[in-house]
């Protein structure tokens, strides 16, 4: 038997090895702030649409630096999807957004989160209502069949500052049609209503803005929103959320969880 150079046994040790590590896939970056990528799925691994799990990478000082990361791909998927935004000089995405197909990350495989249909009592009409990476939870809930199993009407509003910053969400939704896996659920169940803030679009404003206003029950021709039909998922910045939250209790809506089903719910864990 030879014996192993020094030079193979270096590079051997340089390996770096992670704690519940998972292999970048792909990675897809959209503008200088936003990219998305997808890693190997644990065998494992049970979640449902909708919910996040923790990610990371080795932090410098040799400890795990994990963030709240929504699962962006549906439960029946074989790898795991995530939407990121990019922090030149934030802990963790000044460094994952170098990830390449091959490299690893940490993934902790303990699935939460209210964003879920667990957490909504039945309804005939389904609102998500994203800023932003905010998107990424009803990604995963857009691909799911169950969403169409449960409701009638699914809308998903997107705002975004600028146009290239809706392409995420746009191509998702234009895909679904034409998805052998999902389309037939789909149908014409699916309403997608982008708009931007800062960069002139077909329709522009905050959502809030739009819904206190009308614009969007005129837009959609609907009569606007009732607890006895409606549901809602929420997910963006702080002040989305709680925004959003007082105008969906104006409408009669109560908040959910998990464990006492109601009308809407928020979804808490931010990325960093």
């Amino acid at each position: 038997m030879t014996e192993q150079s020094p030079v193979t046994q270096t590079a051997a040790a340089a390996v770096p090895t992670l704690p519940d590590a998972q292999t970048v896939t792909s990675v897809r970056h959209y503008t200088d702030r936003l990219f998305a990528f997808r890693v190997t799925r644990p065998q494992s691994l049970r979640f449902r649409s909708g919910e996040f799990v923790m990610i990371g990478l080795m932090g410098d000082n040799g400890r795990p630096l994990l963030r709240a990361y929504s699962i962006a791909s549906p439960s029946w998927d074989d790898e795991l999807e995530f939407y990121s935004i990019k922090v030149q000089d934030g802990p963790l995405t000044s460094k994952l957004q170098h990830i390449q197909p091959g490299d690893q990350i940490i993934l902790r495989p303990k699935p939460v989160g209210t964003l879920v249909h667990d957490a909504l009592t039945p309804g005939k009409r389904l609102w998500f209502f994203a800023t932003g990476t905010g998107f990424a939870p009803f990604a995963s809930l857009l691909r799911d069949p169950e969403t169409y199993e449960r409701y009638d009407d699914v809308i998903v509003t997107h705002t975004c500052r600028d146009v290239a910053e809706l392409t995420y969400g746009r191509e998702l939704v234009e895909s679904l049609a034409e998805d052998p896996l999902i389309g037939e659920f789909v149908g014409d169940k699916l309403r997608y209503y982008p708009t931007t803030t800062r960069e002139e679009s077909p329709k522009m404003g905050r959502i809030t803005t739009l819904l206190k206003d009308g614009t969007v029950f005129k837009d959609l021709g609907i009569d606007g929103i009732s607890p006895e039909t409606d549901r809602a998922m929420v997910c963006g910045s702080m002040a989305l959320n709680t925004d959003l939250k007082e105008i969906l209790e104006g409408f009669g809506l109560r908040e959910g969880a998990n464990s006492d089903p109601a009308e809407y719910v928020v979804e808490k864990a931010f990325v960093g």
